[in-house]
């Protein structure tokens, strides 16, 4: 699998044919792939290996269903480190991705540095977390927490929609 997007790879509307239904169920055997996408099999094959290949299709995951997902803390947390050239954002997100309580990591601007989506079995597990790191971290100058109560709304999905020409 590519690391880095291929940007040289053009997609036709094949290619977010079949992008669009691998969203919306990953699942799907290479021979339904291409009855939904009106292609032969082999088609299919050959596109879809060609975009994880060049990097569109990062990867094949499942998602848990919400009510087993709701059992835990999910949390939106906002750091802002103390120093923010680019070695020490770069450290803080290292030691960040490398966390398993972390599901994703953004670098944002303006206002804090970073903003995570961590899991924890509950507050015990988030407060450990918390300590390792952003107490343990000499550059964590701020942290921001904010637990979710309900998840009304979560898709991952990219709009796969054909660029104009």
């Amino acid at each position: 699998m590519a690391e880095e997007l291929n940007e040289s790879i053009s997609l036709d509307a094949i290619d977010w044919r079949l992008l669009d239904l691998l969203q919306a169920d990953a699942s799907l055997t290479n021979h339904a792939l291409a009855q939904a996408a009106h292609v032969s099999p082999a088609t299919a094959l050959r596109r879809v290996k060609r975009l994880r290949d060049a990097g569109v299709i990062e990867r094949f995951t499942a998602l848990l269903a919400p009510r087993f997902a709701e059992r835990g803390l999910s949390a939106v947390c906002e750091i802002t480190l103390d120093r923010q050239g680019d070695e020490h954002q770069a450290a803080f997100e290292q030691r960040a991705v490398a966390d398993a309580a972390v599901q994703q990591c953004w670098r944002v601007s303006p206002g804090p540095d970073f903003v995570l989506i961590a899991w924890a079995a509950d507050m015990p597990a988030f407060h450990a977390f918390a300590q390792r790191l952003f107490t343990q971290d000499a550059n964590v100058r701020n942290v921001k927490s904010y637990f979710a109560l309900k998840r009304a709304k979560f898709d991952p999905r990219v709009e796969a929609v054909e660029p104009p020409r």
